[in-house]
């Protein structure tokens, strides 16, 4: 009676509704397909990098390795060169660099540059080596033009934000105390893990590595930065070729306290030239440093107001005007001497760095 009953009950259960009919969903809109093929001709091109540090057991002094962090990178060349943050790698001992397709090498530092940000590591590809990145340009970028960023944010590998340039010639202070300047600033979502990853223009052309967020939360606040391609391309080829980067250099010594304190009493806006190195090119172009005078009294030396008609305020100014040129380059300095604007012309020489 009960089974019948069961049965019975069952018959009259109403049937599993059937699925709805799927909508066609015609073709892709022009700017999803542009977004699409940059992100799949680019994809090989970016690689995802782990670090980890040497450590020794203080009781059994044995020495191991503890992952340190991750970061992101790309092709540079056909060597196997691969372009990176440098405080993506830096006081690692260690770097491992994985492809795209699930292939992982081991990395050798090849160069650096703590100033600019950059890191040279490279990697031994024995088939099917992931092509460079074409290279495009940065000196003539737009506001509101549109920007593509590759990444391995949090560690989700091989990720695709967009955006636009949000502003030009953006400086900002690293945790070290040094100044990136000429920073590309951008909306597309950049956090923690896409350092050293490529920004993209419309053309899939690399113009730009992002390197660092601007975010209270430590996540993306829709304030980006990335090293202007300009740059990179200025500064890589001497890491490849020396490993390291000789900054153009006048040979004068400044000092920014020492400017602001001099700057407010004698209400000049400049750099003011501390001390001239004998040799130098300040010293064949003429510039004069301060002087010490009876008692103790300083004389300022000469005041370096402006590059290239381009005004300077500060130390880190001057260096930054300076980092647009290569050793060999012939400048004009705007200087303030004796309270008379003169103009002299100077050959950089590499520096130390």
């Amino acid at each position: 009676m009960l089974l019948a009953a069961c049965v019975g009950a069952c018959l009259l259960a109403p049937a599993a509704a059937a699925s709805r009919a799927v909508t066609p969903r015609g073709e892709l809109t022009p700017e999803e397909r542009v977004t699409i093929d940059i992100f799949e001709r680019a994809k090989r091109s970016v690689v995802h990098i782990s670090t980890s540090e040497r450590v020794r057991e203080f009781w059994s002094r044995n020495v191991y390795s503890i992952p340190r962090g991750t970061g992101s990178g790309f092709m540079w060349d056909e060597d196997g060169d691969v372009i990176t943050n440098y405080h993506v790698i830096s006081d690692a001992s260690e770097a491992k660099v994985r492809l795209s397709d699930g292939r992982e090498y081991p990395a050798k530092l090849v160069g650096a540059s703590e100033f600019h940000d950059l890191a040279v590591l490279r990697i031994a590809v024995p088939s099917n080596r992931p092509p460079p990145l074409p290279i495009g340009t940065s000196h003539d970028l737009r506001v509101g033009q549109r920007v593509y960023a590759i990444g391995n944010p949090f560690g989700l590998d091989w990720s695709l934000t967009t955006g636009i340039v949000s502003a030009l010639d953006r400086s900002l202070s690293s945790e070290e105390g040094s100044r990136i300047e000429h920073l590309i600033q951008t909306d597309a979502a950049i956090n923690p893990g896409n350092s050293g990853g490529p920004l993209l223009d419309s053309a899939g052309r690399l113009i730009g590595m992002n390197t660092a967020i601007y975010s209270p939360s430590g996540a993306s606040a829709g304030i980006g930065f990335a090293v202007p391609v300009d740059t990179i391309n200025r500064v890589v080829p001497a890491l490849i070729a020396h490993g390291k980067y000789a900054e153009p250099s006048l040979a004068i010594e400044t000092d920014d306290d020492v400017n602001e304190v001099l700057s407010e009493r004698l209400g000049v806006d400049g750099v003011f030239v501390l001390q001239v190195e004998p040799g130098g090119p300040a010293a064949a172009a003429g510039l004069r440093g301060a002087r010490l005078g009876r008692g103790g009294t300083i004389y300022p030396g000469d005041v370096i107001v402006s590059v290239n008609e381009k005004p300077v305020k500060s130390a880190a100014d001057l260096e930054a005007r300076l980092d647009d040129f290569n050793p060999g380059d012939r400048i004009r300095l705007g200087v303030l001497r004796d309270g008379k604007r003169i103009r002299v012309e100077a050959t950089l020489a590499a520096g130390s760095t």
